[in-house]
């Protein structure tokens, strides 16, 4: 096995222990069967353990996944009601490839562009090629990898917005992860804005 697939094995092992199956409303065993097709793609690939694996919105909504990170045992959370969170959706370009998992890789926090507003830090991760990341991403950051938000920095999701023009984001609140949002001409000092360099679906390993 590549080092790509035992991460996205790893990765999946996490998300199948929190209980994402459950809100798939399917067995672990059918949702591991979603992934494995991807996983096995990913054998031969060189790309590294600098991914995250996503099952996407269609296959488990957003809605309750912030309550499934933690950090030192302190649960995330949200004040926002839930028909919110689902209001957060892929902008065009950014809608995730085909299939119900795909890979998402090389993302960061953002660093680079903490304390700008998400209008003028989307002109700036254009410019710089990178891809903003979606609401579903992020959460995947804050599930697997919750330490980047203590050691980085929180950020917004670019990627997705609502209606009214907000866009989602997580950082960190009484020692918890916090999902929120933030109006796109807004900056604030503690927030980066996320981003990667590809999008992969099952489909480009064939």
């Amino acid at each position: 096995m590549s080092k790509a697939s035992k991460e996205a094995q790893k990765q999946l092992d996490r998300i199948v222990a929190l209980g994402y199956p459950d809100v798939a409303d399917m067995s672990a065993a059918a949702f591991r069967a979603l992934a494995r097709p991807l996983i096995d793609a990913l054998k031969d690939s060189d790309l590294g353990e600098n991914i995250l694996l996503i099952p996407t919105h269609e296959l488990v909504s957003p809605e309750s996944l912030i309550a499934r990170t933690s950090i030192n045992r302190m649960a995330g959370f949200t004040t926002m009601p839930p028909r919110d969170v689902a209001s957060f959706l892929p902008q065009d370009g950014f809608e995730p490839p085909e299939g119900p998992f795909y890979l998402v890789v090389d993302p960061h926090t953002g660093t680079a562009y903490v304390n700008r507003e998400p209008d003028v830090a989307r002109k700036l991760i254009d410019s710089d090629e990178r891809m903003p990341l979606t609401l579903e991403e992020g959460l995947a950051i804050a599930t697997q990898h919750p330490d980047w938000l203590v050691k980085k920095n929180g950020f917004n999701l670019l990627g997705s917005r609502s209606a009214d023009g907000r866009v989602p984001s997580i950082w960190m609140s009484q020692n918890a992860p916090r999902l929120g949002s933030v109006w796109p001409t807004s900056r604030h000092t503690w927030l980066g804005n996320a981003y990667c360099q590809a999008r992969r679906g099952i489909s480009l390993f064939r």
